[in-house]
This record gives structure tokens, C-alpha cells and sequence, in this order.
């Protein structure tokens, strides 16, 4: 099996973001529910998850969005 959007239904896609993630209806400190929606345009076939990857750690090295310090 693929994890390409191409190669997948959306229920594949939705179990691939789940089995990643872990227990995503997990609420110890909120983080989970976050993780999830981070990966929301993959499951729904909108980007791929090298995408989605990718602007996040460009966001994190760079420190967009990030706190001042």
C-alpha cells in the first residue's frame, strides 16, 4: 500500500494519520487534536503528507509563527 493521495481512499488516509499519530482523540495536554488537524488536508486529499511536512519544519527553522523571545 501507497501513502500517496493517488493511491489511497480516504479512510487509508485517515487510518495512515491515526496509526502515525497515535491516539489522536488523546487529551493529556491538548497536543494530539492539534496534531491531527495539522494532517487535515492530506486526509481529505487536498496535500501530501511530504507537503504538509515540509511547511511545517520551514515554519519551525525559520520561526514564523513562532513565540518572541
Amino acid at each position: 500500500m501507497g501513502y500517496l493521495i493517488s493511491e489511497t481512499t480516504r479512510e487509508e488516509r485517515r487510518r495512515i494519520v491515526e496509526e502515525s499519530i497515535g491516539n489522536i482523540n488523546g487529551s493529556c495536554d491538548g497536543c494530539m487534536a492539534g496534531l491531527a488537524e495539522m494532517y487535515q488536508d492530506y486526509i481529505d486529499g487536498r496535500k501530501e503528507i511530504r507537503e504538509i511536512n515540509m511547511e511545517f519544519r520551514a515554519k519551525y527553522e525559520s520561526g514564523i509563527d513562532g513565540p518572541d523571545q
